[in-house]
């Protein structure tokens, strides 16, 4: 028997879940909490084999709770079952170590199946939510500069020339042109102005 626990913040859903879990021979659902905070504490209690667990609840979200849970009950599974489907929420909850993630669209037998897939170690993905993975995984990464190199483009922002950078940071300007180079380079811009509003882009300034 698979023992699961329902996280949600809408009775109406958990009443629903409820009654479609329990009617598989092989799943029961051995406690309900509606919040993260809750969800934490009746997990510790019940120890149960999967959480299925919102994301946007009061006194404490999927994502703390899903981190919280791992930390201190041993063995747990945590699918994560909601509405959103945001880039920032997928990999948010994948981070915290969320073995799963359904939307609530799901069918009973959609449901069912991914508990069971969960309980024996397997990842259980609704299908958009592999394919946003795919496409985060297949991004280039953002660009980084050094903390140096951050200082000098930021001058560079405030109107400062190599000469003044140099001066102000107490190096000589053909390392100021150095460095600039490597901003160039780092972040594909051939000019002091390319180089600014792409880092602002990127949030780097």
């Amino acid at each position: 028997m698979i023992r699961i626990l329902l996280v949600d913040d809408h009775p109406v859903v958990r009443h629903g879940l409820r009654g479609m879990l329990d009617a598989e021979p092989d799943l029961a659902v051995v406690g309900e909490a509606g919040s993260g905070d809750a969800g934490v504490a009746l997990a510790a209690a019940e120890r149960p084999d999967i959480v299925l667990m919102d994301l946007r609840m009061p006194e404490g979200d999927g994502v703390s709770a899903t981190e919280r849970i791992l930390a201190t009950v041993p063995g747990v599974r945590v699918m994560v079952l909601t509405t959103y489907e945001s880039d920032r929420d997928i990999l948010r909850a994948i981070e915290a170590g969320a073995c799963g993630y359904l939307l609530k669209d799901a069918s009973p037998a959609e449901l069912a199946d991914a508990v069971r897939a969960a309980a024996r170690g397997e990842t259980v993905l609704a299908p958009s939510v592999a394919s946003t993975l795919v496409r985060q995984v297949r991004q280039p990464a953002p660009p980084t500069l050094s903390a140096r190199e951050s200082e000098v483009l930021r001058l560079v922002a405030s109107g400062l020339t190599n000469a003044e950078i140099g001066k102000r940071l107490f190096i000589a300007e053909a390392t100021v042109k150095t460095h600039l180079l490597r901003v160039f380079n780092k972040l594909d811009v051939a000019d002091r102005t390319a180089a600014v509003t792409t880092a602002m882009r990127h949030g780097l300034l």
